[in-house]
């Protein structure tokens, strides 16, 4: 997924409409977006979006913001989004990988009740808005088998440690937000998960968000959440892969595909490729959305 675009959950009108904006997948947002006395209704509008949505490709992918495992409302939320099959649960304020398991079981439970396959709903996580969640980044890998991805958010850890500000006076993160954006990375490589880059909150500034979806993509990043519609073509476009890159990828593939599953160092253009360039390629070609049936396989 390249882009991931919030939506109220309380607002039929605007899902509705983020429907057509290109987004790969939708937040239907249960959390931050929705006031506590609105939380009734808005699962309710969630749920009946669901229901009626087209899901067939090229849609964009349903994905719900519950409340976080600590305010007692999640069994809540599940109780009303599971039965109309969200294609994921995205938890805000993961604290470890202890609390993916406790999704996972409450889900599995829903899941059951309303005659849906065990796993047939996937988990998104939100790891770095507490401390607590930064400091158990290793924990997250293994703990789901339902866990697809880890995204990281700042504005919610800057609460947690009474940071006045993410960025400095340049508009650059601070170490502690970097260090964030950072271990989301390297846990969503341990969990072997896609991992998602944080909202750019100025969605009047899209140059500013693409040189930050330039970075992203750079380090490793599979995607971006947005909060506007307005902010979607910039993302898809960022990490949407160069046909040259992709025509490289193919050749590499097809070259360890011949070279056989020993093959270590070949040749291509004068240059050496190894395993690494590999594993590279292949996650071109994911990020091209080639058909994994139709490449070359390595053995």
């Amino acid at each position: 997924m390249r882009s991931l675009l919030f939506v109220p959950g309380d607002q039929d009108r605007k899902m509705a409409k983020a429907s057509g904006s290109g987004a790969d997948a939708l937040i239907l947002d249960l959390e931050d977006s929705v006031a506590v006395p609105r939380k009734a209704e808005a699962r309710q509008m969630v749920t009946a979006f669901l229901a009626q949505a087209d899901r067939s490709a090229p849609a964009p992918r349903l994905i719900v913001r519950v409340n976080a495992l600590d305010t007692g409302l999640t069994d809540d939320d599940l109780a009303a989004v599971v039965a109309a099959a969200p294609d994921a649960i995205l938890l805000p304020k993961a604290g470890s990988g202890a609390d993916l398991q406790d999704l996972s079981a409450r889900i599995a439970v829903h899941e059951a009740e309303a005659g849906l396959p065990d796993g047939a709903i996937r988990i998104h996580a939100l790891m770095t808005e507490t401390a607590r969640g930064l400091l158990s980044a290793g924990s997250f890998a293994g703990k789901s088998a339902r866990l697809s991805a880890l995204a990281w958010g700042a504005e919610d850890l800057a609460a947690d440690i009474g940071a006045a500000s993410n960025k400095d006076e340049t508009g650059r993160y601070t170490d502690v937000f970097r260090m964030a954006r950072s271990l989301t990375l390297l846990a969503a490589a341990d969990a072997g998960v896609e991992a998602i880059d944080t909202v750019f909150t100025d969605f009047r500034d899209n140059d500013a968000l693409a040189a930050e979806c330039r970075a992203a993509v750079r380090d490793g990043f599979s995607g971006k959440m947005a909060i506007h519609p307005g902010q979607v073509e910039t993302i898809n476009a960022a990490f949407t892969p160069a046909r040259e890159d992709v025509e490289r990828a193919v050749r590499i593939l097809a070259l360890f595909a011949a070279a056989g599953p020993d093959a270590g160092v070949l040749s291509l253009d004068g240059k050496m490729i190894d395993r690494p360039h590999l594993r590279q390629a292949e996650r071109v070609a994911r990020r091209a959305g080639l058909d994994a049936a139709a490449l070359p396989q390595n053995g």
